[in-house]
């Protein structure tokens, strides 16, 4: 029995954010920036969902965690 295959269809890899924006520094005070790169459950997104570059994405996360120990961001939702 034959069967058809499936086509794959791939994305065009996503842009590191900070990149294409000429964003220098990650400051942990911009709650607005941050939440963009976390969760509804206000976890982190890994890279793979957000695209942003290994730097970046280092940068990011110890951000919210700045954040989070600040206040400014809360722990669980």
């Amino acid at each position: 029995m034959y069967m058809a295959r499936k086509q794959v269809t791939r994305k065009a890899p996503r842009q590191c954010y900070f990149l294409v924006n000429n964003i220098q520094d990650v400051d942990y005070k911009e709650v607005e920036l941050l939440r963009r790169f976390m969760s509804s459950y206000n976890k982190i997104l890994p890279r793979r969902k957000t695209g942003l570059s290994a730097k970046y994405q280092r940068k990011v996360a110890k951000a919210i965690k700045q954040a989070r120990i600040a206040g400014l961001i809360p722990f669980a939702p």
